[in-house]
């Protein structure tokens, strides 16, 4: 399958790209700098500027482009950045491929969300049925996911991957708290009490190779693993498997001070499942968040 590539640099889309072309795929990454390598192609998508030609040159286009929400501490800037990086990238995709004629337009757009779409849940599970929650990053993923329309409307299969927190040593949820808990000054989030839908690295990248090849599956999926925690959960497991304690809890306040407006978000309670996924046959390879974090410390 020839697949173009958007976000490719970022945690998720370098290990994608590897996973993709190590299946035999021929992988296209769409880059704002100018390229150095062969299989790399410029663009701008604050701009609207890409060449139609890549596009349909493609039988899949995969969209991951955005920047990180946990990357640095929020303010009125970095919000319009979080919005603008993922409204700019999918509205130009999409315009672009249904402005393509019919014939050559790839099979399916693959565009990243995430399950900020549900805002603050509580306790109350939601499947993709669920409409958009409110705060920041619901109202992001509202307009996020309205940018694919042009091409859903074309006629392209289109797939809104609202991705949960993965799990790896190396970036996601995971890399920020492994020095505080090696050092013994980790603990809950707040209460402890909000759900987190985490999914490990290598779910998150079957369920990408699992749902290009799906042509029956179109709208938004869960990204996410079938039995979410509770940080306080999460937070015990981890400190398991690190054999450290976990007993100093980080009070709201902390939170609020050190990450700005991320905080209310780190606070959220998002009790997901992958509802599509799990009728689609889709089969998890770390189900569980005890073997979920073994393979994440380790591979």
């Amino acid at each position: 399958m020839r697949i173009l590539i958007a976000g490719a640099s970022g945690f998720l889309g370098t290990r994608l790209v590897d996973r993709l072309a190590s299946d035999g795929n021929q992988v296209t990454r769409l880059v704002r700098r100018p390229p150095r390598n062969a299989d790399e192609r410029q663009w701008n998508p604050s701009a609207a500027q890409l060449d139609p030609d890549l596009v349909a040159a493609a039988d899949a286009v995969v969209n991951l482009a955005g920047a990180g929400v946990g990357d640095r501490r929020w303010n009125e800037e970095y919000r319009r950045l979080i919005r603008s990086s993922r409204v700019d990238s999918t509205t130009t995709l999409a315009i672009t491929i249904a402005g393509l004629p019919a014939a050559d337009r790839p099979r399916v757009l693959l565009n990243a969300s995430a399950v900020g779409w549900y805002g603050n849940t509580g306790d109350r599970v939601v499947e993709e049925d669920a409409p958009a929650g409110e705060g920041f990053l619901a109202d992001v993923c509202r307009v996020w996911e309205a940018a694919t329309r042009p091409a859903e409307d074309a006629g392209v299969r289109v797939v809104r991957l609202r991705t949960g927190l993965p799990l790896h040593r190396d970036g996601g949820l995971l890399k920020p708290q492994l020095l505080p808990f090696k050092l013994g000054i980790a603990g809950r989030l707040g209460s402890g009490r909000q759900w987190l839908p985490w999914i490990s690295l290598r779910d998150w990248l079957d369920a990408v190779v699992f749902l290009l090849g799906a042509d029956e599956i179109a709208g938004p999926v869960n990204g996410a693993g079938p039995n979410p925690v509770t940080n306080a959960e999460f937070t015990r497991e981890l400190a398991r498997q690190l054999h450290r304690p976990a007993i100093i809890p980080i009070p709201g306040l902390a939170l609020r001070v050190a990450l700005g407006g991320f905080a209310q978000e780190a606070l959220t309670s998002a009790r997901v499942l992958p509802g599509v996924l799990a009728k689609a046959g889709f089969r998890w390879a770390h189900p569980d968040l005890p073997p979920a974090l073994r393979a994440a410390l380790t591979d």
